[in-house]
């Protein structure tokens, strides 16, 4: 880095706004938006940032850095779009995902104008904005835009009577002649205006065209152009793409935290969280949930449903591990980078047992505790090349506190840790996943007749018997002589003494 980028990012402000990436050659490499412009150009340059190959090739070739403040998230949303459509930098091709993007429809020549959001556009000659990458913060900030310009969404389906939307001040009224097309049309060409990222220009233009028609005493133009500069700068006010703005932020520390408590290499990228669920040994399962740089990635999540039922959660837990731990498995899910264990000293201990047996002593373990949040650690192997012997001291520095025994130590990080509220979250969507797996077991079973494990006695002597006895109850309470009669003495004994065998052991 530069001496001339350091003193930039040393300056940047809070506002929002844009961020422009250059080579050393002056070209536009990458276009960046911000709700907050200091938070947001910081993250790539922090040491501890957890980021993807593609991002690390966009840092190691910036140069220069050059900044465009806005007035609000809705600017540089809209903007953002507009300048990456005329520049075409090659890392905001490179980084998006084709799936996400959102389009922006105006059929401006239409008869009947509608605004409308679609992935793919059609050659269809409407107006189209974008691509935009954050589909949900588009149509947060359309709703608004929708109260400064009212827009249709759909033809009139009645074609006589207006809608809700017009009643609360939403849509033209076209149906009922409340607005003419003309006049529709020009509050389109003002919308379209914003979607460009003209903002400054269309404010000012509103504001000319409020004190003209003052000057002409048409104060209902006026009061019309004045709600709209209100509902402009309302605009102004909304989050639109800010929260995950703070929640990338809160993971960062969050995971950074965890590095150097636990004193690993780097901030873990995979998180793996194990959790049994089961009711008095019954219908016994575990779960294994994913997050990938602080976030669920549920396409990697696994069910496990133990071999036997017992009320054991240390041999569960045990068993769990090393399945997910043999070869097989190896080979199928990368290793994690840190692994949560739902669970006290106990359960921390057999899946340390599990993990060293498959001889993956390199992967760092740990348990929290649900009654105090506390995080479990055994100082010896939890954690590689015995770092947990020094975690008493990492733990002071951080503000926490640790109590040391002779195999265990048990972390009380402060209830606002970003690091303890993220695996609070991943330990409890462990044990979500857990539950719903066991309650579909628990409802298969339930809903299973008795006559289903019956060997030798297929669907249709299953259909004979039920509409012979008309309920399982009936064919149970049925004596050998009943059952005889429809299926033949031997079967029916059998069967007969299979059903009293089975009540007996319920």
């Amino acid at each position: 880095m530069n001496h001339a980028l350091k003193s930039k990012l040393a300056k940047l402000p809070k506002s929002p706004g844009l961020y422009f990436y250059k080579d050393k050659s002056g070209e536009i490499i990458y276009i960046g938006k911000a709700a907050n412009l200091r938070n947001r150009v910081r993250q790539y340059f922090q040491k501890s940032r957890v980021r993807d190959p593609k991002t690390d090739a966009l840092v190691a070739e910036i140069s220069s850095l050059e900044l465009r403040e806005l007035d609000s998230e809705a600017d540089a949303l809209f903007l953002e779009a507009e300048l990456v459509r005329r520049y075409q930098p090659r890392y905001n091709i490179m980084l998006r995902d084709d799936k996400s993007l959102l389009y922006v429809r105006i059929d401006y020549k239409s008869d009947y104008p509608t605004v409308t959001t679609l992935r793919r556009p059609l050659d269809d000659g409407a107006r189209y904005f974008g691509p935009y990458l954050n589909g949900y913060a588009v149509k947060k900030a359309l709703r608004y835009l929708r109260r400064a310009f009212p827009y249709a969404t759909s033809t009139s389906k009645t074609g006589k009577r207006v809608n809700l939307h017009y009643h609360i001040g939403m849509d033209p009224g076209l149906e009922e002649g409340r607005t003419s097309l003309a006049d529709y049309r020009a509050n389109l060409r003002k919308l379209m205006r914003y979607l460009r990222g003209e903002r400054a220009e269309l404010v000012r233009m509103i504001e000319k065209d409020m004190k003209k028609c003052a000057a002409s005493q048409d104060f209902e133009a006026a009061a019309r152009a004045r709600n709209q500069l209100h509902a402009l700068r309302q605009l102004g006010q909304q989050i639109l793409f800010g929260d995950k703005e703070n929640l990338d932020l809160t993971l960062d520390e969050a995971l950074t935290g965890l590095s150097d408590l636990l004193g690993l290499s780097a901030p873990p990228r995979r998180i793996e969280a194990y959790d049994i669920s089961h009711f008095a040994g019954r219908d016994t399962v575990a779960s294994m949930v994913v997050f990938t740089n602080g976030v669920p990635d549920k396409t990697a999540y696994r069910k496990f449903k133990m071999s036997s039922n017992r009320n054991d959660d240390f041999a569960n837990m045990r068993e769990t591990l090393t399945r997910r731990l043999s070869e097989r498995n190896l080979a199928k899910w990368p290793l994690p980078e840190l692994a949560v264990i739902d669970g006290g000293k106990g359960q921390l201990s057999a899946a340390l047992s599990a993990r060293d047996t498959a001889g993956q002593l390199h992967v760092p373990m740990i348990g929290l505790a649900k009654r105090f949040e506390e995080l479990i650690i055994d100082s010896k192997t939890s954690l590689p090349d015995g770092s947990g012997e020094n975690l008493a001291k990492r733990a002071a520095r951080a503000g926490s506190h640790a109590l040391q025994s002779e195999q265990y130590i048990v972390v009380n990080l402060p209830a606002n840790s970003p690091s303890i509220m993220l695996l609070q979250r991943i330990r409890d969507e462990s044990h979500r996943f857990a539950v719903s797996y066991h309650e579909s077991l628990s409802r298969t079973r339930q809903t299973a007749s008795i006559l289903d494990s019956i060997p030798g006695i297929g669907p249709e002597t299953r259909k004979k018997l039920i509409r012979h006895f008309g309920s399982t109850r009936q064919i149970i309470q049925a004596s050998p002589e009943e059952l005889a009669e429809i299926l033949g003495k031997k079967q029916g004994l059998q069967i007969h003494q299979y059903l009293k065998d089975s009540v007996s052991a319920s």
